[in-house]
């Protein structure tokens, strides 16, 4: 076992000194050119600008990273930010399609849920986990399931965005469980964006509708509001799966077993430091793929999610640049699955999870001889209600009712630390104590380091970790199919990052490299009795590399490049890390096609080849997406056509191990038309 240890230590210390290697020589490529204009021989007017200022950036500040605002140059981690412009240029419809053009990410969709992988990373079983995903610094991973919701599911509407902020690599050090591989801050648009009433309406393929109206506005008195609802309904489509070519299942054929339909509500409010939101969301989907075993092309096959919160929140600005922040949440979860199967006779069989919980946390930010910054803070969740229950209506036949609760308490302090003209200096660290779970610390440690105008360089070291979910620990549906493993215990990873970033006249260029090493990987596998069962496993590592490139044009024309590589192993034979694409390639571009009147936004995407279960491969894919956009039309009207997978490829994603199906197919040409007014 030592020599195994030693061995993985000599990996580890190859890829790092190879990557390190690689950005030495991106960073003195670069180093080439001086910060002087290279005709003029002055310097550059814009030397003295932050870096993100550089080139005209929408947001050149980010909140998530820390839990206070910073420059995105100075955040301890590589981040992403996707704006509500980029939303209506690009046509983006829920959170999948917006992550999905992020760097380094990539979705999947089985017909029901959409999942997320980061690194090259995306376990079969898992409810996106492994990302921590908040709106406005609330939480919204359940207590049940920890599920990062990005389909229709998720609680906001994308016409309430004002921006996403994607921090890549471990948060544990400030957010505790689930910042595994990165944090997703939802920042909301507040009275200020919508003001008046706003109306929303949009049809589009497969019978597809939506509506929303928002109303905002800014009282004499200082109050803002902010309320919104918004329905949706989609027929669906049908389609054809050969594992099921059998008479007695309709020849393979899934007819109107698509259906979507999903109802929001959300608001805002603000007065003097004071603010409270509250938001409700509830989704159902039909299942056409006839997984886990259910009666193939039948509609009454259906998931059901719903999910609310209330945030309280204060926050207090002192003179001194110090500020304060407070809140308390109250949560709930429900999940009513319902799945027809033929034992014989043909019962209807009943999923149910239902989570609430309430939680408090605040915390005080510093400004230390006007440039540290340090802060300090301390949560409590308490769960006190997980719910799970599975059972046959009729006959009536009871598998599972397990009710329970846990708390979570946390403290953390981080620390920004100028260090000279050149060098930042930024170290964090968590202690949390779960119920029925040690204690675990976090640390993120990284160096910023500015070498030349225009230039920044960030080493970054962090810790996180990842509390078996209530879902993974106890659930049984009678040992059916799965079994319940309440042994589990946390996993943990150490992740290194390496980013560069350069600005060369009108271009902005990202190189990050990573390497992390999961430890005690909790998986979903098939045990020697046949029945799928979670379990910690041995450790598993992944590397790879980011390389992006942005620029825009003074005419109003701009785009971004990216392209990924990732590679995931284990030393564990069972543990399969194949269903990823090893590479990923994103272009986005927008501009002007006539001038104040129409723009389009164009992405392309593409991702390589993925191995399914069993063994084959799915082929990969590149997908066109087009969006025409005309806004302020007579001053009060925007409209956008957007045309997604326009060259109606043919492409599928893998399916996991609750399917029949190795792969399960996806959209091929759709289209969308929107509309939006403002009284």
């Amino acid at each position: 076992m030592n020599d195994e240890r030693m061995d993985m230590g000599c990996l580890r210390g190859f890829y790092f000194k190879v990557l390190s290697c690689l950005f030495l020589t991106f960073i003195l490529a670069f180093s080439a050119y001086s910060a002087e204009d290279p005709k003029s021989g002055k310097p550059d007017s814009l030397a003295g600008l932050p870096i993100e200022e550089l080139m005209g950036i929408d947001v050149s500040t980010v909140l998530g990273a820390s839990r206070y605002e910073q420059r995105i140059s100075d955040a301890p981690a590589p981040i992403n930010i996707v704006t509500s412009d980029d939303i209506k240029r690009y046509g983006y419809r829920t959170m999948a399609d917006l992550l999905n053009s992020v760097p380094g990410l990539y979705v999947t969709y089985d017909r029901n849920y959409n999942y997320l992988g980061s690194g090259g990373f995306l376990r079969q079983g898992d409810y996106n986990t492994r990302m921590l995903l908040l709106v406005d610094g609330h939480r919204m991973n359940n207590n049940i399931y920890d599920t990062a919701t990005i389909g229709r599911e998720f609680i906001i509407d994308l016409d309430l965005v004002e921006r996403v902020e994607i921090i890549h690599g471990p948060g544990s050090s400030v957010y505790g469980s689930n910042a595994f591989f990165g944090v997703i801050n939802v920042i909301t648009k507040t009275a200020s964006h919508i003001k008046g009433l706003e109306i929303s309406g949009e049809v589009a393929s497969f019978d597809t509708d939506k509506e929303r109206i928002s109303f905002g506005h800014k009282f004499g008195n200082g109050l803002e509001m902010l309320l919104s609802g918004t329905r949706y309904r989609s027929k669906g489509q049908n389609f054809y799966y050969k594992e099921f070519n059998q008479p007695e299942t309709n020849a393979g054929r899934s007819e109107n077993n698509d259906l979507e339909k999903y109802s929001s509500f959300f608001a805002n409010i603000k007065y003097a430091g004071f603010s409270m939101q509250g938001a409700y969301g509830s989704r159902s989907k039909t299942v056409p793929t006839g997984a886990w075993g259910t009666v193939f092309n039948d509609d009454r096959t259906e998931t059901t999610d719903a999910q609310g919160y209330i945030d309280l929140k204060y926050q207090k600005k002192f003179e001194n640049a110090h500020e304060l922040t407070m809140r308390v949440f109250y949560d709930y979860y429900r999940y009513d699955g319902k799945y027809l199967f033929d034992y014989p006779p043909v019962t209807m069989n009943k999923d149910l999870a239902v989570g609430k919980w309430w939680g408090a946390e605040g915390h005080y930010t510093a400004r230390i001889a006007g440039k540290h910054t340090v802060i300090g803070g301390v949560e409590y969740r308490d769960n006190f209600l997980q719910h799970q229950k599975n059972y046959d209506e009729s006959p009536y036949g009871l598998y599972l009712d397990e009710k329970g609760s846990s708390y979570s308490i946390g403290t953390y302090a981080q620390g920004e630390f100028v260090l000279g003209d050149t060098l930042l200096f930024n170290a964090g660290l968590r202690y949390d104590y779960y119920k029925n779970f040690n204690g675990n610390l976090s640390p993120r440690l990284a160096l910023i380091y500015t070498p030349f105008e225009k230039t920044t360089i960030k080493l970054i070291y962090g810790e996180a970790y990842r509390v078996p979910n209530m879902y993974e620990l106890y659930y049984t549906d009678g040992n059916i199919t799965q079994k319940a493993n309440p042994a589990l215990d946390p996993e943990t990873i150490r992740t290194y990052q390496l980013v560069v970033e350069k600005y060369i006249k009108d271009y902005r260029l990202a190189m990050t490299g990573f390497y992390y090493d999961v430890d005690n990987l909790i998986s979903l596998q098939t045990d020697s009795d046949g029945l799928l069962v979670f379990r910690n496993t041995s450790r598993a590592e992944g590397k790879g590399a980011r390389f992006e490139i942005e620029k825009k044009w003074p005419v109003g024309i701009g785009g971004r490049f990216s392209y990924s590589y990732q590679d995931v192993s284990s030393s564990d034979a069972s543990v399969n890390f194949r269903n990823y694409p090893r590479h990923l390639a994103k272009l986005n571009m927008f501009g002007p096609l006539i001038k104040d009147w129409l723009s389009t936004g164009l992405e392309f995407l593409y991702a390589s080849p993925q191995q399914n279960l069993n063994s084959t491969w799915d082929g990969g894919y590149t997908t066109i997406n087009v969006t025409f956009l005309s806004e302020k039309i007579f001053g009060h009207l925007d409209l956008s056509f957007s045309i997604y997978n326009i060259l109606d490829k043919s492409y599928s994603n893998p399916g996991s191990r609750e399917h029949l199906q190795s792969d399960i197919g996806q959209d091929g040409r759709t289209f969308r038309l929107k509309a939006t007014y403002r009284f």
